[in-house]
C-alpha cells in the first residue's frame, strides 16, 4: 500500500468533490473514509466499511454505485502512487551505480599514478652515486606514497544520504498513517454512539406517540 502523502493530493480532491455532490460532511466522512481504505485489506472489506459510513446519506441503490466509484479511484491512485516511488527507486539505485564506476575509474587511475612514482624513484636510484652503507641502509624510497584501500578514498557518501532520507521519508509516512488509522478509529466509534443514540431518541419518540393514542 502507498504511504498516505503519495497520493493524498489527488484522491482526496476527488473524494471532496465526491462528498460535497452527495451534501456529505467532507471534514467527517471525507477522514474517516480515507482510514478505511487504508486499513481494511480487500475490497470486500473496504466496501463493507463504506456502506456502513454513507448508508446514512443514500439509498441502496446509489449507496452500492458511490461505493464502487470510492473504492475504483482509490486503486487508479494507489498504482499511480506505486509507479512513481518505483520509478524514484530506480532514480536512485542508477546515480549510486553512476558514482560507484566513477569511483572505481579514479582509483584506477590513482593506481597507475603511483606505479608510474614507483618506476621513476627506482631509476633514480639506479643511476645515483650512493655509498656502500647507503646500499646496506636502504629504505623505502623517500616520497614514495602508500595507497589507501578504494572504501578509504571513495566512501559514497552522497548516494547513503539519498538513501537514508528515503528511508527516513517512508518510516514518517509510516508513522502517520499509523496515527491517523487510530484517530479514525475514535471517530468511527464516536459516529456509532451518535447514530445509535439517534435511534433510541427516535425509538423514545414513536413509543411515546403511540402511548398518546
Amino acid at each position: 500500500m502507498a504511504a498516505p502523502g503519495e497520493m493524498n493530493g489527488e484522491f482526496e480532491n476527488w473524494l471532496n468533490d465526491r462528498l460535497d455532490s452527495l451534501e456529505v460532511d467532507r471534514d467527517v466522512y471525507g477522514t474517516y473514509i480515507h482510514g478505511v481504505l487504508q486499513e481494511e485489506e480487500n475490497d470486500e472489506e473496504k466496501t463493507d466499511a463504506l456502506r456502513g459510513i454513507l448508508s446514512a446519506f443514500l439509498e441502496d441503490e446509489a449507496l452500492e454505485t458511490v461505493c464502487q466509484e470510492i473504492i475504483k479511484q482509490w486503486t487508479e491512485c494507489c498504482a499511480k502512487a506505486a509507479d512513481t516511488r518505483d520509478k524514484t527507486d530506480a532514480e536512485v539505485q542508477a546515480i549510486a551505480s553512476l558514482i560507484e564506476k566513477q569511483a572505481q575509474i579514479v582509483v584506477k587511475q590513482k593506481e597507475v599514478s603511483e606505479e608510474e612514482k614507483r618506476r621513476k624513484q627506482a631509476l633514480l636510484q639506479q643511476y645515483a652515486n650512493v655509498t656502500d652503507e647507503e646500499d646496506e641502509d636502504e629504505e623505502e624510497p623517500p616520497g614514495a606514497v602508500a595507497i589507501p584501500s578504494e572504501k578509504s578514498l571513495f566512501k559514497n557518501t552522497n548516494v547513503e544520504d539519498v538513501l537514508n532520507r528515503k528511508k527516513q521519508q517512508r518510516e514518517q509516512a509510516k508513522e502517520d498513517s499509523q496515527k491517523k488509522k487510530e484517530q479514525d478509529k475514535m471517530q468511527r466509534e464516536k459516529d456509532k454512539l451518535a447514530k445509535q443514540d439517534r435511534k433510541d431518541k427516535e425509538k423514545k419518540r414513536t413509543q411515546k406517540g403511540e402511548r398518546k393514542r
